[in-house]
């Protein structure tokens, strides 16, 4: 058995820490199944990211090289691109840059390894692309179109800039493809000319290559891009989210029982004596938390927290398992899901329906008056849930609403109980710097044919904070659990800000009269000369962060403390959002930044996140004295992570293509609205009350020249000097939407309102 570490240490002894299989097979004395074992470890290594193959065949280490980088292309639609490192480089400040000729040997979000050619003295890099090793696009959703010259597809995703060739004889889709994609053509759709100007997903049979076009065949046809749902199903495909489970998953479904059976409950704690319930909102998909509070003669009180046993009815290696994992979460649209289980499971099952008996694993914790936990226990329950509730429901029974109060009587007390709880478990949470914002939450209307009709303020109350509250500390518990037990498991982390991005901020907040209290900022400062595309040479200050540079999350707090309930509130918390990392899943636990936490896990969610369902089958084996599964976890944490990504990002393109064509009905309409960002284009406002952003372009300014400065991140009039900068709160005009872009372009319809809310 050769292990991935033996590997490694070899490697790293060799020179620049790199050598070809054939060499490593010779050195390590890997002959026959060895050979095998040691294939498959390598791969295992590129695959995390301990080694780099920058050439087939050929391995580096990637902690040890400053010459290669793997990573994802982003391309821009104007052709160049950028490379998203895996891991940091040391020497290089963000993303590697490819100018259009490097960028345009792969396609937006291939995964690629790089070398590394230049780095200026303020740590930007530019590279080239020597390997793709991960296609992103097996199919490419977009527009049919027919020309003199042949049949094409313009991609949707304006990244894949180049036309895609179909084939006259692959131009029509077959009956069937394959168990995981069917094929369905449009109603009536005999002929290719028939397809011109429709929407159609295409499968790619050859990538682009020296200068020649993809080929592709199609495999569906969706409709015309106006057609009711069909964005919908533009973007499910644009992100290439599973959307149709396999037969093989569905029979497996179809094949479990209706209700849990008497058998099952052997060696389970009964809860269905007590009057727990969930409380979701009104949109809800699935249910798989349920909580009960009570108070204990000692003053303490006592939290249930019962999670959907979903790892009882889905067991690693099973067509469910295989498909849960390659879709790593549910995908939520504002009119429809694309759920992470079969319906039979999500819907079914493993939701905590009222009235209905269902297996959970619970989280029973006593907690004082200061929010500690004195005592946890973790078991496997069946319960019953006493009813449905909705955050609406809850509040208004807390407000003192008279037919809320009298409909959920008998469970008065226990919500009384449980918002003291929240309030107390909130409490602690700001007295150890956990970051809370509060952020408001865009809410799409919809009319009965499901066309948007408006967007509003997504409602927020104390039934919100309740559930929150719950989920945190069930969540903390389990991963304290699992890591005092020392088995490996996942967690969910959140590293702390790049020093850079910290000190831009500080820059901002200042521009306000605020500050995260850092005191003098240990910055490097450097005069750089960049050439414009005329020719002319610019000389622009760069400050760079020192990289011992610190920031606690308790900082943070404190500002957004100072900033409640002022007018700058919203623009410095999503200005302090964006300084901040992403959270992320990971074997190896760093801790949780943002909510100040050491040890932090996702275990409320096994209905609709992966992680939860793994860390469930390890929590479960430990309660039955057995060994967790064996489970490749770095591997998951990164499939997780970046299925996570890519739901969080098809969601929001799929509000804001929504939010554009509600606009394209309001042109020539005034908004007031806040200026967020600055740049040589012009400035970007958030309309106040619809949650929307567009650009109010630099040359449309009124009256004279403006510019923009660079180091004051303001635009400025070269006659009278008045000024746009971040913070400032503007009244604009509606003048253009770009379908293709999604982008709203706004003109000023009068002065500014004063600086900064002044």
């Amino acid at each position: 058995m050769i292990e991935e570490n033996a590997i490694l240490r070899h490697l790293e002894r060799l020179p620049h820490a790199r050598a070809s299989f054939k060499q490593l097979v010779r050195e390590l004395g890997a002959k026959g199944a060895s050979r095998t074992e040691l294939e498959s470890a390598l791969k295992r290594l590129v695959r995390r990211g301990a080694l780099i193959e920058f050439r087939p065949g050929h391995f580096v280490s990637a902690a040890r090289t400053r010459e290669y980088v793997t990573g994802r292309l982003h391309r821009h639609r104007e052709g160049y691109g950028f490379i998203i490192a895996d891991r940091p480089l040391e020497g290089v400040d963000g993303d590697i840059f490819l100018p259009p000729a490097a960028a345009e040997k792969a396609m937006h979000g291939d995964r690629v390894v790089a070398r590394i050619t230049r780095v200026d003295r303020v740590g930007r890099a530019e590279g080239e692309i020597v390997h793709i090793l991960q296609r992103a696009h097996p199919t490419v959703v977009g527009e049919f179109r027919i020309r003199r010259n042949g049949y094409f597809l313009i991609p949707h995703d304006e990244r894949l800039r180049d036309w895609i060739e179909i084939p006259p004889e692959l131009a029509l889709p077959e009956p069937s493809l394959g168990t995981h994609r069917m094929a369905v053509s449009a109603p009536g759709v005999q002929s290719a000319e028939e397809l011109d100007g429709m929407i159609v997903d295409v499968e790619l049979l050859a990538y682009p290559k020296d200068g020649e076009r993809a080929v592709g065949r199609v495999i569906e046809v969706l409709g015309y891009p106006e057609d009711f749902g069909v964005d919908v199903e533009i973007i499910i495909r644009k992100h290439h989210l599973p959307h149709r489970f396999p037969p093989e998953v569905l029979e497996q479904a179809q094949s479990l029982p209706s209700a849990v059976r008497a058998h099952e409950l052997a060696g389970r704690v009964d809860f269905r004596g007590m009057d727990v319930v969930t409380i979701d909102g009104e949109t809800a998909r699935d249910f798989d938390d349920a909580v009960w509070v009570d108070r204990l003669p000692n003053g303490h009180y006592a939290l249930h927290v019962h999670i959907a046993d979903v790892s009882h009815y889905v067991a690693p290696g099973t067509p469910i398992d295989e498909e849960a994992y390659r879709r790593g979460t549910s995908v939520y649209f504002p009119d429809r899901a694309v759920p992470m289980l079969p319906l039979e499971l999500s819907a079914e099952l493993c939701s905590l329906k009222p009235h209905s008996d269902r297996l959970t694993l619970s989280v029973l914790l006593e907690i004082d008056h200061r929010g500690d936990v004195i005592a946890q226990e973790f078991v496997k329950g069946v319960i019953r849930s006493a009813a449905r509730l909705t955050y609406t429901e809850v509040h208004a029974a807390l407000e003192g609403d008279p037919a809320a109060r009298e409909r959920w009587a008998h469970l008065l007390e226990r919500f009384e109980r449980m918002r003291e709880l929240a309030l107390i478990l909130n409490r602690k949470r700001a007295r150890r710097g956990s970051i809370d914002f509060d952020l408001p939450e865009p809410f799409i209307e919809f009319d009965e044919w499901g066309e948007m009709t408006g967007i509003r303020r997504a409602p927020r109350n104390i039934a919100h904070r309740i559930i929150e509250e719950f989920m945190l500390a069930a969540n903390e518990a389990v991963a304290t659990h699992l890591e005092t037990r020392g088995v490996p498991s996942l967690y969910r982390i959140h590293e702390p800000p790049d020093p850079q991005k910290v000190v831009e901020f500080e820059e901002i907040a200042a521009h306000f009269g605020y500050s995260l209290g850092l005191g003098a900022l240990p910055v490097k400062r450097f005069a750089v000369v960049d050439r414009k595309r005329d020719g002319r040479k610019i000389r622009k200050d760069v400050i760079r962060a020192d990289e011992r540079l610190e920031v606690s999350s308790r900082q943070y707090q404190r500002l957004v403390e100072k900033i409640q309930g002022k007018p700058e509130e919203r623009i410095l918390s999503y200005l302090m959002l964006r300084s901040l990392k992403q959270a992320r899943y990971s074997p190896e636990n760093t801790g949780h930044f943002a909510l100040a936490t050491d040890t932090y896990t996702h275990f409320t969610s096994p209905i609709r996140r992966y992680p939860d369902l793994v860390v469930h089958r390890i929590l479960s084996a430990l309660l039955d004295g057995r060994q967790p599964p064996a489970m490749d976890l770095p591997a998951i944490a990164a499939h997780a992570s970046e299925t996570e990504r890519r739901a969080a990002e098809a969601e929001r393109e799929l509000v804001e293509w929504k939010k554009v064509k509600f606009m394209a009905e309001r042109l020539g309409d005034e908004f007031d609205a806040l200026i967020i960002s600055t740049s040589k284009l012009g400035f970007f406002v958030e309309l106040i009350d619809l949650f929307m952003e567009g650009l109010v372009p630099i040359e449309v300014l009124p009256g004279e020249r403006y510019r923009y400065l660079d180091n004051a991140r303001q635009i400025v009039g070269e006659r009278t000097r008045r000024r746009f900068a971040v913070g400032d709160r503007v009244r604009v005009r509606l003048d253009r939407v770009d379908g293709v872009e999604r982008r709203l372009y706004f003109s000023l319809a009068e002065p500014a309102r004063g600086r900064r809310w002044g």
